[in-house]
């Protein structure tokens, strides 16, 4: 054997599943002799790309770590006080490396499947629990993306929900004094569904206005004064207008709760609560409101049922309110959270409870009023009369040029405005740190500057009386039991316990691409070079980020066949809506303000015309054939009628049927030539790297889910990134940022908080290509393909497939059709749940299509993985055979009563007509790798009929323990 002394293992082969001995019996199965021949009985030839993608050659693991470090250095830490709702923090070492840096949290999908998600959903009752207790709200979700597209969700709830005296107002007034990224969201969103933005300081406010629907405060505000509006909110409400508060969740444990001021909703940022700056992202923010507005909050809430035995049980509540069922209806596209931030977040306030958070936030009251008392001395004024963290210093140009100078070349950040230097502290700041703040000041003046150690003894919490919190939180013993570091490695193990994620099986959700997230491209995630960098730093010291940008962007750029991206976008649907304000400003740019028709087929995602409606467009639907595709005659007679007004197109692509359409360009081409545009929905991306391209199929902007395609984990249910990328007529209206220049020459205003959305996670999609380059994703997209129809070969002998291309092959996932179960009584869930006890989330469920199952392998997995899931499905239809043929009872039968959990098997009594055997070790293979449900199948009606979405009170617990001996 030669000796091979080039110690590289393409990364290629650890991201795609498939060895070549694998390859070779798929392609047997399949009937096929080659992995080209397969490709091109699938993907369209007039589509296909005429050259090989040119990215760079691809490295190995070692060494992209290595050359990644060299980027990352180029990065200067230094210490920020800009504040602006983004604070450096101190992660707790057990919630970092057994949340954040653990698969077993960041690998799980969204949890519609309850049962094996119950510990994520603990989590999250938490994240909602402290939230509605810190706020002084009866309701909270389980997170949004960020503070400033929270605040537009708030200003849309309150338009949807004013008075019946307001019917006709359309008038929001905005605090000048909020938080300004917060302001940009809030005018890109207002625009387009008729709110009418007013933004002007509070004493110009004028609550009489029958055209003012509702009103929006910054609670401490962005000067950082904190003031009860107890007063103006009373106001408020006699005038039938409605408030919502900006609020800093931290301070609340000092401060008087918006809740108790009267606030309708209260919105905001968890970041300082153990979640790294990461230069703007991601972060879980939070959305709080009043009982009255359930059926209107945004997102998603996590409340509490009970299983088939009466055991409580968290699920997802109020699931009807989901954009793919209200769909042009919806008033939100939101459709996702911050799942793995919301879970830092909360296990944070449960690790240091009410006491920690208090003396967490008292210390940082307290550097910040030393600050405000050494300055003094040294001549400098604080006009904030009360305040949190944030002290507002008056200066004259001279000094601040001069402070400004000094600051910098001691590695210190402060937020600057003309007249004032703003100085906003946090968990990480110390006394020396107040002491360099006061040398700074010091050298300005040529005077010297105090010893601070001698005033810290006096220090005492002196608050307005009516600013003070009286009230107590967070009293649940789950926020007071778990303070030892063992005790809450324990309880963060015990929930991981209860969650099946990537770490045991594959998830094969059609539309979702459940890949692998290898660790390499993890890693650099947690580096302090992206961690605690704030996003609104001078550019110079942001160097390494602004390089990663760069190349990103020029890589999805080539990617997508498009000459340009934004990276702002910080989801999937944030993506949607970017592209269609971005087609809405090009067609404003022209003078075709008029044009606002949106064509969108029938099988398209929900989010696509929830998207559209919030653009300020009408939505069309078109209809698709029998064979699941587009309707041309359709397409073409809409267009036509439209034409004056068309929009555009929104387009998935290859189909959500899983299908690779072959009249795509036609239908493009029709879309123009009628004046509009086409957006496509880059869900299905997996299927298109380096064969095709949204450029090349005819569209003019595309989002791309790096979250999918791009390998950044689901998180449990998020985070995720949508950044879009354009044709060069839609490039000068990408959008911007009002501190950070982004975006073209007419650009949009801001789509997200930070300038470029959730930065610190584009490290594992930049790692992912860096590390494929060009043939590798090439071959990944080809893998995906492979697995899919091996899987299509497999299962199409038990369960009929019901759309295929012209040659009969599907793209990268299937959908399998389940609908003739119904009668023997058995439903597409029952198939779900029953997937559960063979150690398998279930595929993605009645989408497109109801009564089916959509089946995505993606390329990372193995054969011997798709044979056993494959085993699994198998056998399942041979159980739904037994109740065909009558073997089996139609009520009393595995499928029904699944899943099956280990204290139902390890029972006394077993009164069911099958064995145990059969119900938790149906295949062999099961045994080896037993998952456990920690319940039975949740009663979704009753968890809506009841809803409660906090901590179950202790005295449920003592109910059930009571039920259970009776």
């Amino acid at each position: 054997m030669k000796i091979n002394l080039d110690p590289s293992v393409k990364f290629e082969h650890r991201h795609n599943g498939p060895s070549q001995a694998d390859i070779a019996h798929m392609l047997e199965k399949i009937g096929v002799s080659s992995v080209d021949e397969l490709i091109d009985q699938t993907v369209p030839k007039a589509i296909r790309s005429e050259q090989s993608l040119q990215l760079p050659e691809a490295k190995s693991e070692a060494a992209f770590l290595n050359e990644f470090k060299k980027l990352a250095s180029k990065n200067k830490i230094f210490k920020s006080y800009i504040g602006l709702g983004y604070y450096d923090t101190l992660v707790p070492g057990v919630i970092l490396r057994n949340v954040l840096e653990n698969p077993g949290w960041y690998t799980a999908y969204t949890p519609y499947q309850a049962e094996i998600a119950q510990g994520r959903l603990e989590a999250l009752i938490n994240f909602q629990t402290m939230v509605m207790d810190l706020t002084g709200m009866e309701m909270a979700n389980a997170s949004l993306l960020d503070e400033g597209t929270a605040a537009a969700e708030a200003m849309t709830l309150l338009y949807a929900s004013k008075a019946k005296s307001k019917k006709k107002a359309t008038k929001f007034f905005v605090d000048e004094k909020i938080f300004p990224q917060t302001k940009d969201i809030l005018l890109t969103r207002s625009v387009p569904v008729g709110v009418d933005l007013v933004i002007g300081p509070l004493a110009e406010l004028d609550l009489t206005d029958p055209e003012l629907f509702g009103l929006m405060l910054q609670y401490p505000n962005s000067d950082g004064e904190a003031i009860n509006y107890s007063e103006l909110v009373a106001s408020a409400k006699e005038n039938d207008v409605l408030t919502a508060f900006a609020a800093d969740l931290l301070s609340l444990t000092l401060l008087t709760p918006p809740g108790e001021m009267g606030a309708d909703v209260v919105v905001g940022t968890t970041q300082r609560l153990g979640v790294p700056m990461g230069f703007g992202g991601p972060h879980a923010a939070y959305f709080a409101t009043k009982e009255a507005y359930k059926r209107q909050i945004p997102g998603r809430i996590i409340g509490v049922s009970v299983d088939r035995d009466g055991n409580r049980a968290y699920r997802m509540a109020l699931q009807t309110r989901e954009q793919h069922i209200k769909r042009e209806k919806a008033t939100s596209n939101i459709c996702t959270a911050q799942v793995l931030l919301g879970v830092m977040a909360g296990m944070y306030a449960v690790y240091h409870g009410p006491k920690g958070l208090k003396e967490i936030a008292s210390r940082i009251h307290g550097l910040a009023k030393l600050t405000v008392q050494g300055l003094a001395e040294l001549g400098f004024v604080q006009e904030n009369k009360n305040f949190f963290d944030t002290i507002k210093i008056k200066v004259d140009e001279v000094q601040q040029e001069k402070i400004r100078a000094f600051a910098l070349s001691s590695k210190v950040n402060f937020r600057y405005e003309t007249g004032y230097i703003f100085l906003s502290f946090d968990e990480v700041k110390t006394l020396k740190n107040v002491q360099d703040i006061l040398h700074i000041f010091a050298k300005s003046t040529n005077k010297t500057a105090i010893d601070i150690q001698e005033k810290v003894a006096g220090l005492e919490l002196e608050l307005t009386d009516n600013l003070e919190r009286k009230s107590s939180y967070l009293e649940h013993p789950v926020f007071n039991q778990y303070h030892s570091e063992h005790e809450m490695l324990r309880y963060i193990k015990r929930l991981e316990s209860k969650d099946l994620s990537l770490t045991h099986s594959m998830i094969s959700l059609g539309s979702c691409t459940m890949k692998l997230n290898a660790t390499a491209e993890m890693i650099p995630v947690t580096w302090p070079e992206f961690g605690q960098m704030h996003p609104f730093v001078p550019q110079d010291q942001a160097a390494g980020y602004y390089e990663m940008f760069q190349n990103l962007r020029n890589w999805l750029s080539e990617i997508t066949g498009f000459a340009d991206t934004s990276l702002q976008p910080n989801s999937g649907a944030q993506g949607e809506f970017a592209g269609l304000m971005v087609i809405r400003a090009y067609h404003q740019s022209r003078g075709d303000h008029h044009r606002n028709i949106a064509l969108i087929p029938s099988s398209a995602h929900g989010t696509n015309p929830a998207s559209a409606v919030m653009a300020g467009m009408s939505v069309v639907i078109v209809k698709c054939d029998e064979k699941g595709n587009i309707d041309l005659e359709d397409l073409k007679a809409k267009a036509e009628k439209y034409k004056d007004n068309l929009s555009s197109l929104l387009v998935t692509y290859p189909s959500t049927h899983g299908v690779f359409e072959e009249s795509i360009q036609e239908i493009c081409q029709t879309i123009h030539d009628n004046g509009g545009q086409v957006y496509m929905d880059g869900a299905n991306m997996n299927a298109q790297v380096g064969l095709t391209s949204p450029g090349r199929i005819g569209a003019d902007v595309c989002h791309l889910n790096l979250h999918k395609t791009f390998c950044i984990p689901h998180g449990g249910g998020g985070p995720g990134m949508g950044p879009i990328c354009v044709a060069e007529h839609l490039v000068p209206f990408l959008p911007s940022n009002p501190i950070v220049k982004t975006g073209g020459q007419q650009a949009i205003h801001a789509i997200s908080a930070a300038p470029f959305g959730s930065a610190s996670i584009l490290p594992i999609s930049y790692a992912y290509i860096a590390m494929m380059g060009g043939d590798g994703l090439t071959n990944a997209t080809k893998m995906a393909i492979l697995n899919a129809n091996y899987m299509k070969a497999r299962l199409e002998e038990h369960y009929p497939i019901l759309y295929t291309g012209t040659k009969g092959r599907a793209a990268h996932e299937m959908i399998l059709d389940c609908r003739a179960f119904k009668e023997v009584g058995i439903e597409v869930e029952d198939i779900a749940k029953r997937l559960m006890d063979y150690g398998y989330h279930a595929p993605t469920v009645s989408f497109p299509v109801a009564g089916t199952l959509m089946i995505e392998p993606t390329e990372s997995e193995t054969v011997s993985e798709l044979d056993k899931f494959c085993d699994a499905m198998i056998a399942i239809r041979e159980e739904i055979k037994s109740i065909e043929n009558g073997t089996l009872d139609k009520e009393d039968n595995m499928l029904k009563n699944a899943p099956h959990t280990a204290t139902l098997a390890l029972a006394d009594e077993w009164n069911f007509s099958y064995s145990r055997q059969q119900a938790v070790y149906p295949l062999e293979f099961v045994k080896n790798n037993k998952f456990w449900p920690s319940v039975r199948r949740i009663d979704s009606a009753y968890g809506d009929r009841n809803l409660m979405c906090s901590c179950i009170p202790v005295t449920e617990y003592e109910q059930s323990e009571e039920e259970a001996l009776a």
